[in-house]
């Protein structure tokens, strides 16, 4: 029987590119835990509780996280984007836009394995052998159908879901789509990106196929659903008929209208789909990310998290939240807005702040009328942040302010507000021995991204229309008037004009998300940052001295004797003579502290395989433009 679980496992095994990696990685975890609670080799794939645990971990290796929860080295070149400060710290993200030390180089790209192990984000390719196995053995299982081929079909959309992400990443990638033999490890190298995204589309069509009419409750919430399958079949066909694979101006690669088409039809689908099955937008947008599991109508995929269930939660409560009401710990570089992101924000009546309209924008005041979704997101100086419950709390960010008794760190001018739970007492904010701070679901898709995916496409074939309409209904929902410009709409008259407000949108509508970098090299404008810039606001008190500026610190925070508040709560800081009486606002350029500004070659749209996937694999080429690279991606 032991040399029989052997043959077995054998050919459920990952595809390995190289010896090291099938020494360390031949295996399929939960097919060799010790004990197997007395089940034969021929029993594993016919207990649904066998499948259901084998199941629960792709969803653990595959949904994506908060971003920063797991940041494995060199992963930051994935994270790092112009709408946030992350890449101020001057690691490989930082060598990725050009802003601080040497061009990265072959080996500095991880992102199909940083290790060869089986936790999340180490290895790629070990999260597709667990779906290959399954796609494999499971329809061969004596599990009724009506149990086995929804499991089937999520197995996949997670296996669709992973040679996506490698694939916007490396533009073409191993198409590994059986078990393997480690003695008989088959590739045939690099396949086209045509080749890619015909495979991610025929799974999401079988996801499609398996998951019609299934859906999840209780316990089984977070598992992909129709919706979600037809949400990322939109998505891919998105790509692939977006500049990144199918650009504008390549004549050894013409331009291919028929894609967009194809993608219209998916994401159209996928919008029909979804709101057939009660998919909607959440109605307050500062609530998205606050509304759990079921109950919020615009979660299409996520990953749920429990505060109080072991090991089933997160520390990014801690991340986001101030120093003062986070037991000491500043704020994530990463929640820190850049002065781009702040400025992409529109008016109220949804114009850019550079056309005129009903509301003129103030770059001293700049969170004055604009659109709300700005209001919802951002905690700048002054503004009502009521963490910790404290009714009417506001955040001070000024150098030398302090707030709930605690100086603040760095008098960053503005604070991320998306990812907090401002009820939660500041003493619960900790994730700490596996249990702690806000169990808020990470939304990895949601139907806003549907909408958008589908103005995109709308676009692109004509139809301004429907482009405008989903636009539309996105600032409805955050409550931008409609004003005399129909909600910022009324002057965009041709494709690129939608393009370049679509792109702007993404930015406003996802922030914080980890969806600008890939959008910008989906649309190809990621090269087009250098020569700018990564800045961001910082407050300094008025003075002329720094006992000018002590004085100034102190009087703001004196204690009103007849209310117990401070003097600067009573201060109208939307009256721009008020506010520069007691600040200087400003903001840094990194240049002054040894950074440059953004330098992004064009062949960065795609990454190459790191040295040691190349040197030990199978017929592993590097792609052009990098150093000794053969491989294009879009050739046939």
């Amino acid at each position: 029987m032991k040399k029989n679980i052997y043959i077995r496992i054998r050919k459920g095994l990952l595809v390995a590119l190289s010896s090291a990696v099938l020494f360390s990685c031949n295996n399929d975890d939960f097919f060799i835990l010790p004990d197997r609670g007395g089940m034969s080799s021929e029993l594993l794939w016919n207990s649904e509780g066998a499948v259901n645990m084998h199941l629960n971990k792709a969803y653990e290796l595959i949904i994506p996280r908060f971003p920063w929860q797991t940041v494995p080295s060199r992963f930051d070149i994935h994270l790092v984007s112009d709408e946030h400060f992350f890449a101020s710290n001057g690691s490989y993200g930082a060598q990725a836009m050009g802003i601080a030390g040497n061009a990265l180089i072959n080996h500095d790209v991880r992102y199909v394995g940083n290790s060869y192990n089986q936790n999340y984000l180490d290895n790629r390719y070990m999260d597709i052998a667990r779906c290959n196995n399954a796609i494999k053995y499971l329809p061969e299982s004596m599990i009724p159908d009506e149990t086995k081929y929804p499991m089937l079909g999520q197995y996949y959309a997670l296996r669709a879901m992973v040679y996506l992400e490698l694939v916007k990443v490396y533009g073409g990638v191993p198409l590994v789509l059986e078990p393997q033999d480690p003695d008989a490890v088959m590739t045939d190298g690099r396949s086209s990106a045509r080749l890619c995204f015909a495979q991610i589309v025929d799974d999401l069509n079988h996801a499609m196929q398996y998951l019609e009419g299934v859906t999840w409750s209780g316990e089984d919430w977070g598992r992909i659903t129709y919706a979600a399958a037809a949400a990322l079949k939109g998505k891919a066909l998105l790509y692939w008929a977006s500049p990144q694979f199918n650009p504008l101006d390549d004549p050894a690669h013409p331009y291919d209208i028929s894609r967009w088409n194809e993608a219209l039809a998916a994401n159209r689908e996928a919008y029909d789909i979804g709101l057939s099955v009660g998919k909607r937008l959440v109605d307050d947008y500062a609530e998205i990310f606050r509304i759990q599991g079921a109950a919020n109508t615009e979660t299409l995929i996520s990953r749920p998290y429990s505060s109080t269930r072991q090991r089933r939660g997160h520390d990014e409560e801690r991340r986001v939240r101030p120093r003062s009401e986070n037991q000491n710990s500043g704020s994530h570089s990463g929640y820190r807005a850049t002065v781009k992101l702040l400025r992409a924000y529109p008016m109220k009546d949804g114009n850019r702040i550079d056309e005129t309209g009903n509301y003129a924008y103030d770059d001293v005041l700049f969170w004055k009328d604009r659109d709300p979704r700005f209001e919802a997101t951002m905690a700048y100086n002054g503004s009502v942040w009521e963490l910790s419950g404290k009714t009417g709390r506001r955040q001070w960010n000024y150098e030398g302010a302090s707030n709930n008794g605690r100086a603040e760190s760095g008098n960053w001018a503005v604070y991320c507000k998306k990812f907090s739970t401002p009820g939660l007492a500041e003493a619960a904010v900790p994730y700490t021995d596996g249990r702690g701070g806000s169990g808020m679901d990470w939304i990895e898709m949601r139907f806003a991204e549907v909408m958008l995916n589908l103005a995109d496409c709308a676009n692109e074939t004509g139809d301004m229309a429907t482009a405008k309409d989903m636009v539309r209904q996105i600032r409805q929902r955050a409550g931008i008037e409609q004003g005399s410009n129909d909600y910022g709409l009324g002057n965009i008259a041709g494709i690129e004009q939608m393009r370049n407000l679509l792109l702007n949108e993404r930015m406003v509508e996802f922030s914080f998300e980890n969806k600008r970098t890939s959008d910008l090299r989906r649309t190809r404008n990621w090269h087009k940052l250098t020569g700018e810039f990564l800045e961001v606001y910082q407050v300094l008190v008025a003075g002329e001295t720094g006992a000018d500026r002590t004085a100034k610190i102190n009087e703001l925070e004196a204690i009103d004797p007849d209310t117990g508040q401070p003097f600067r709560d009573g201060l109208d800081l939307n009256d721009r003579n008020v506010y520069l009486e007691y600040f200087q606002p400003h903001y840094i350029v990194p240049q002054g502290n040894g950074f440059r500004a953004m330098n992004i070659p064009e062949y960065h749209n795609f990454y190459t395989f790191h040295n040691d996937f190349v040197r030990r694999g199978v017929n592993i080429e590097t792609t052009i433009g990098w150093e000794g690279g053969t491989f294009d991606p879009l050739d046939d």
